[in-house]
């Protein structure tokens, strides 16, 4: 079996979740510009997967009575897992769970305020789908994931589960919150030690008045909660900052009427959108997600990918463009240089093992116990990524995934291999070209071989694959050499 090609292979990894084997076909078809360029263009694809749930074919979700993804967390963490496997347009979907890291925002708080529906919605519907029309920040993650990063931060100020989260809604002209201000500054935009805590205080004052509110009438399952300006809670007094507001420097946003200081928060984005460190933070950070986290990235190369942002008004396209098509995206030495997330592990496993009769429902809990539940990253500054996934318990949780994946497909993988395993060499490099681990050393894949070799002579029966093919796969999912993208 010829090895898969090599560049569309890291490609999709990093850009996606991995491929099976058919969609390695079909990419490869395609060649590294195109399958680029098709990526970064998920509006070419129609995007029918969800519709796809329950059908055969697919991986399956569990049902608990009626599938409301809208309305109960577990069933939308199952959609959005089935969306990773089997969607056409990878990288928005990487995309998605990227920035859901990047503007953490977490079920368990929103639910604790507004009751576990509610938040399901504010978090997982879809427009078509509710009665009320809400549309999830899930789901406006999507439309923005690879657009313009100014009118993506504009509606998170708005996202009514990030008005909950960062307790926007609390808000007020007598006693300003900080907690949305801040983070705009440290995570989402111009980082640390571009701002001051006089900063904090003025920004918080910039966005008073943007809270939210209930709609419909009580009772009425098309109720909704929405983001509201409340002018007459907004705070209508200049306020200075240290850093540049305007384009013309000036640093202070000056008095308006209540009635139109909603743009004082626009203005506020604005500028730090515009900062001079916000593109380079944002392309630091992509380097770490796309490129390597075990080296830093050159200078050259964040100002080529900051350079993007600004010369084309902050689109992310632009930006990503640059980082897949850079040299230091294509070197070698950085194949294999990040550490899977616990989601992006499972996905590739499934999507590269198969999925015939198993669940994504039953990766829930391995999930959770690997370090990572969508929908609920532990705080602000999202899920501790790099080595930090890898704790003695995350470790062993990938490993007994791997058994339990490997297990479930026992007989699929027994049929795929039968032609492919005249000797345990010829088996074992089946396996390497079908799954895609970084290169083993001597010693693993001896290892492996011995494995293959135990119990007896080699005879490529059924019964024989029936055991062995599933050991193996286990094996090599569970390995280290699996755990890297």
């Amino acid at each position: 079996m010829a090895r898969r090609d090599s560049f569309i292979e890291h490609l999709l990894r990093r850009a996606g979740f991995g491929a099976s084997p058919a969609e390695m076909e079909y990419y490869a078809e395609l060649g590294y510009p195109a399958t680029v360029e098709l990526l970064l263009s998920p509006e070419q694809v129609t995007d029918t997967v969800d519709g796809k749930i329950g059908v055969p074919g697919y991986v399956g979700v569990t049902t608990r009575g009626q599938f409301l993804p809208h309305q109960n967390i577990t069933d939308a963490r199952q959609r959005w897992l089935f969306r990773m496997v089997h969607t056409e347009r990878p990288l928005q979907e990487k995309m998605v769970l990227y920035w859901h890291h990047h503007f953490a925002t977490a079920y368990t708080k929103i639910a604790g305020v507004v009751g576990a529906v509610e938040a399901t919605r504010m978090l997982a519907a879809k427009t078509g789908e509710d009665s009320g029309g809400v549309k999830g920040q899930l789901e406006m993650i999507r439309e923005y994931a690879l657009g313009n990063f100014r009118d993506f931060l504009v509606e998170m100020a708005k996202d009514v589960a990030m008005n909950v989260w960062l307790d926007g809604r609390t808000n007020t002209r007598a006693r300003p919150q900080e907690n949305f201000a801040r983070e705009v500054m440290e995570l989402f935009t111009m980082g640390i030690g571009n701002y001051t805590e006089a900063d904090v205080y003025a920004g918080a004052r910039v966005f008073t008045g943007w809270n939210m509110r209930r709609v419909g009438a009580t009772g009425d399952p098309a109720t909704k909660y929405e983001f509201f300006y409340n002018s007459a809670q907004h705070d209508t007094t200049a306020k200075t900052f240290t850093f540049p507001i305007y384009a013309d420097g000036g640093t202070t946003i000056p008095a308006r009427a209540a009635a139109s200081g909603m743009q004082d928060g626009l203005d506020f984005i604005d500028a730090v959108v515009r900062h001079p460190a916000t593109g380079r933070r944002l392309a630091r950070r992509f380097w770490a997600f796309f490129v390597s986290e075990v080296s830093e990235p050159p200078t050259s190369w964040v100002e080529a990918v900051a350079a993007a942002y600004y010369s084309t008004n902050y689109s992310i396209k632009a930006m990503l463009r640059v980082v897949f098509h850079s040299h230091e995206f294509l070197a070698i030495e950085h194949r294999f240089a990040r550490y899977s997330w616990p989601v992006e592990f499972v996905v590739r496993a499934i999507k590269e093992t198969g999925w015939t009769g198993f669940s994504v429902n039953d990766t829930l809990t391995p999930l959770v116990n690997m370090g990572q539940q969508l929908f609920e990253p532990p705080d602000v500054n999202g899920w501790e990524t790099g080595p930090g996934w890898f704790s003695t318990g995350g470790s062993l949780a990938r490993l007994n995934f791997a058994a339990q994946l490997a297990t479930n497909q026992r007989f699929n993988l027994r049929n795929d291999a039968r032609g492919q395993a005249s000797t345990p060499q010829a088996l074992l490099s089946y396996a390497l070209d079908r799954w895609s681990p970084m290169e083993y050393d001597r010693g693993p894949y001896e290892e492996l071989l011995t494995y293959l070799r135990a119990g007896g002579n080699w005879t490529g029966s059924d019964a024989q694959l029936l055991t062995k093919v599933p050991g193996l796969v286990h094996l090599m999912l569970g390995s280290s050499e699996y755990q890297f993208a």
